[in-house]
């Protein structure tokens, strides 16, 4: 069952740290954000999946709400 959106929000996620280096799962989370370079930034739906994988990786990366 996938995860709800917590009322139509968004996250606008920027890259900003080179994820190599950092082990597999962790470059895996941010191929999974869909982020593919430094300073490249998407914008995701706000659920709970989104926001356990930005926890994962949060010392490279710059979350805002949209």
């Amino acid at each position: 069952m996938p995860a709800k959106p917590k009322s139509g929000k968004k996250l606008r996620v920027t890259l900003l740290k080179s994820p190599y280096g950092t082990g597999k799962s962790h470059m895996a989370t941010v191929r999974g954000l869909g982020l593919r370079r430094c300073h490249h930034t998407v914008e995701l739906e706000d659920t709970s999946a989104v926001r356990g994988m930005i926890n994962k990786v949060s010392y490279m990366l710059k979350c805002e709400e949209v």
